[in-house]
Formats: structure tokens, C-alpha cells, sequence
């Protein structure tokens, strides 16, 4: 933890977890043939007997989204069990058509795994609810219900509650979307809620492992994920110095006010009722099958971070706005065999002369062999970096 939240907490330690939900790519639903590009589309027309959970339609697997999930977890160095199932989830709610969820309980895709000093606990596959969407129709509020995302297959990555800083918290969730981007497995568009965000919050006084947690759940970015925790942290120190008991429960974030609000309390897992989905065959992996997908996972964001720096010498912050966008790692790489310069070696003395005024040559150069496609302030930065080796 960082020095000023050890002061400003004092014997408190803040305990973090996370889970991290992402819609994946795929073209169509997690159990049904229906369109996974729900976002924008007319409400309802993307739908099907199967998502809608009406009687006898039966469920079938996306082996795509199978694909995608061990990817994922293979890139976050979790064990892929080679034996594998799905669960029914049951809780009652609007969005919720059948009465339950198809998840994973005790058997997921992936368990295990580390990033850094993160441990990830697992890394599972189920189905997207259905969005609600709440409105006032001829004066009276109302609830709608858009079943266009129900079905679409969401990963789940938790997290162990390793984290105590909320700055920590962000700078791993944005590596998490980065890292689902370089694999092409989501765009993790936070605005679109292809990445959604929940937090465990509890506190530890005098080094005891708290009892409860709070779960921070509906929250749409990383700096109102960031406020909503440090808020939470403060609510819950002040509740125990003054002698009272912290409710587990889930909670949501209200930026106007800066706090945080109950929502309702959180369950146990006896209270969703898990047991074995009947209607879907359980799920097998040979260590062959495992291997392959291994070595199909391409460059991730770090290692694209290493070589920059060991290959091409880019300073640090160069380095991350570079790797920000994989297609700009691509162009740098591009650019960085930088031709120009070894064939004009004349105006690169004359730039280590201190006659910057070649840079202007060099940059148009740059540009005829990247026939106009290239960002003439990223390509000035990277000559910059070539020209100062």
C-alpha cells in the first residue's frame, strides 16, 4: 500500500478483490444461433426460444467462446482443467428469463493463475442476462426489458483479494483489457458494457482477516470504479471505529454524491442453489488441445513492452503509448526499420549537429514510404527516439 492510504487509513488495511466481466467476440450466442452483436440493435430482434428461456428449447455450447475463454486464461497462466462443466445459477430477477443462469460453479474453465503479485482464482464461462431498461412512459416510470443481450457469452476472471490500493486496482483493470484486445478476444468497451466492473471491499483492522466483503457492482468506468472504492473504504472505518458491524451486501456508487448506496444483501453460494446443467454434456480437453492454444496466443502487452525497450530502446513513456494500441506497435515496428534513416545518412549528421530543422525532411520521407497513412506527430516522436540513439 502505498505510504499516503497507510497514513490517511492508519492501522486499517483496505482488502480488494475483483471480478472482471467480458462479452466476447463472438459472431453468435453462448447457447443458441442468435446474433451476439446486440449492442445499438433494435430492442428484441435478436432473440430466439432458447434465450428468451421458453419451455423444452434446449441449449447448445459455442465452441468459439470455449476458444476465447482458455485464451484468456492461458494468458493470465491458469490451469485449464481438462474436465469442465456448466452449472445452473438460480436466483429470480426480470432480466433473468428461465429463473437461473447457465454458469460454472465448482469445475470452471480455468483455475489458478497469477499476474504479478495478482493471483487469479478463476477464469469461467456463462451466459449475459437480458438488459433492463428503465424510462418514463406517458408519466409513470417504468422497467423495459431487452432480451437481445441475453445469452451472449461472458467470461468471468476473479481475482484473490490481493489488492489494498485502488490506484493498483486500476492500472491491473486496464492491463486486463488490454490484454483481452491483444488477443482479439473483446474490445472490452466499458461505454458499450463489453467490460463491466465489480469489487470486493472489505477492511482489515490490526492485521484480522475481515468476515464480510462488499460487492461494488454497476459501475461504468475505472476513475468512478477508483472513487467508489475509496469512498467505500472510508464508509466501512468509520462504521467500525465507532463501534459498529459492516453489513455484506452489495452496493452501488452515486457520483453526484460521492458515496456509495445498498443495493440489496449479498448472497452466499447455497443461496443460488448450483447443481450440474442437465441439458448440456460436460466439457473435455486433451493436454494436446491445451498445448496448441498455448502456442497460438500471440505477443502480450508486457513482452511488447520488454522488446520495445530492449530492441529498440524506447523510453518507458513511449513505450506505453506505443503499446496502448497494438496496430500502433505494428506501425512503429514499420516505421522503425525507420529506412530512411540508413539511407540518409547525410541529414541524420546534420540532425546530430543540431540542425533539427531535418527532422521536417525526414518526417516527409517517412510519410512517401508509408504512401500518407502515417500520424505525422507519432512519426516525428519515434524519428526522434531513432535519431537520439
Amino acid at each position: 500500500m502505498k505510504k499516503s492510504n497507510q497514513l490517511r487509513y492508519k492501522n486499517f488495511t483496505a482488502v480488494i478483490g475483483l471480478e472482471v466481466h467480458i462479452e466476447l467476440a463472438t459472431k453468435s450466442k453462448m447457447f443458441c444461433g442468435c446474433s451476439a452483436d446486440h449492442f445499438g440493435r433494435p430492442p428484441n430482434t435478436q432473440v430466439c426460444p432458447v434465450c428468451l428461456g421458453l419451455p423444452g428449447a434446449l441449449p447448445y455450447v459455442n465452441k468459439e467462446a470455449l476458444l476465447l475463454t482458455l485464451k484468456l486464461g492461458l494468458a493470465f497462466s491458469a490451469q485449464v482443467n481438462n474436465f469442465s462443466k456448466f452449472d445452473r445459477k438460480h436466483y429470480f430477477y426480470a432480466d433473468l428469463p428461465k429463473g437461473y443462469q447457465i454458469s460454472q460453479y465448482d469445475i470452471p474453465l480455468c483455475t489458478g493463475g497469477k499476474f504479478g503479485e495478482i493471483r487469479i482464482r478463476r477464469i469461467h464461462l456463462e451466459e449475459d442476462t437480458a438488459k433492463l431498461v428503465h424510462q418514463t412512459v406517458q408519466g409513470n416510470k417504468a422497467s423495459l426489458i431487452d432480451f437481445n443481450r441475453s445469452g451472449v457469452p461472458l467470461v468471468e476472471l476473479v481475482t484473490e483479494p490481493d489488492f489494498n490500493d485502488p490506484k493498483g486496482v486500476v492500472s491491473f483493470l486496464k492491463e486486463v483489457q488490454l490484454i483481452a484486445r491483444y488477443l482479439g478476444i473483446s474490445l472490452a468497451d466499458m461505454e458499450k458494457g463489453s467490460l463491466r466492473l465489480e469489487a470486493n471491499v472489505s477492511v482489515a483492522q490490526d492485521a484480522q482477516v475481515p468476515d464480510y466483503k462488499v460487492e461494488l457492482k454497476n459501475i461504468n468506468s475505472f476513475k468512478f470504479l477508483e472513487k467508489a472504492i475509496v469512498s467505500e473504504i472510508d464508509r466501512q472505518i468509520k462504521l467500525l471505529t465507532s463501534g459498529e458491524t459492516v453489513v455484506q451486501e452489495t452496493r452501488g456508487y452515486d457520483e453526484t454524491k460521492r458515496t456509495t448506496f445498498s443495493q440489496r444483501t449479498k448472497e452466499e453460494a447455497q443461496d443460488y442453489r448450483y447443481f450440474p446443467e442437465p441439458d448440456i454434456p460436460p466439457l473435455r480437453f486433451s493436454d494436446e488441445e491445451v498445448k496448441e492454444i498455448s502456442q497460438s496466443l500471440p505477443e502480450l502487452p508486457d513482452q511488447v513492452r520488454k522488446r520495445l525497450t530492449s530492441e529498440y530502446r524506447v523510453r518507458a513513456d513511449y513505450s506505453e503509448i506505443l503499446v496502448a494500441d497494438r496496430k500502433r506497435v505494428e506501425f512503429f515496428e514499420k516505421a522503425a526499420g525507420k529506412k530512411v534513416v540508413r539511407e540518409n545518412l547525410k541529414p541524420v549528421a546534420d540532425y546530430g549537429q543540431g540542425k533539427t530543422a531535418v527532422l521536417g525532411f525526414l518526417i516527409g520521407l517517412v510519410q512517401k514510404e508509408l504512401k500518407g497513412k502515417g500520424d505525422s506527430k507519432m512519426i516525428r516522436d519515434l524519428l526522434v527516439v531513432e535519431l537520439e540513439k
